[in-house]
């Protein structure tokens, strides 16, 4: 059984490859396009929906499955004021974060050695 999914699976993505190298655009699912371009999926149904971004609906594992093009998806986002300032405050968090180890790292080392003076 699962043989015959994973060969299903396998199929769909066989389609999706065939898809991406006769137009040139990499058509990914709704799930993909929310991990790879960080928005939500009601933003990206509301940007197909209003012509801002292609779909496609076709047959899926699953059943019927709306693709995007990523290409497209990536360049929309990045026009979006509100997900450009999100990825800007996860930068800004990750670099507080290295900095605040950093804080620590030194602090360990202060400690060691007063320590050993001790």
């Amino acid at each position: 059984m699962d043989t015959e999914w994973d060969a299903r699976l396998k199929a769909w993505q066989d389609e999706l490859d065939l898809l991406a190298s006769v137009d040139g655009t990499t058509w990914v699912s709704l799930t993909d396009a929310e991990q790879r371009a960080g928005v939500s999926r009601s933003a990206l149904r509301s940007w197909y929906r209003n012509g801002e971004i292609a779909s496609r609906l076709v047959d899926g594992p699953h059943g019927p499955q709306r693709l995007v093009p990523l290409e497209a998806v990536l360049e929309r986002a990045e026009r979006s004021a509100r997900i450009r300032k999100r990825v800007e405050q996860e930068i800004s968090l990750e670099a507080q974060v290295a900095l605040l180890r950093s804080q620590v790292d030194r602090l360990e080392i202060r400690l060691a050695a007063l320590e050993g003076r001790a």
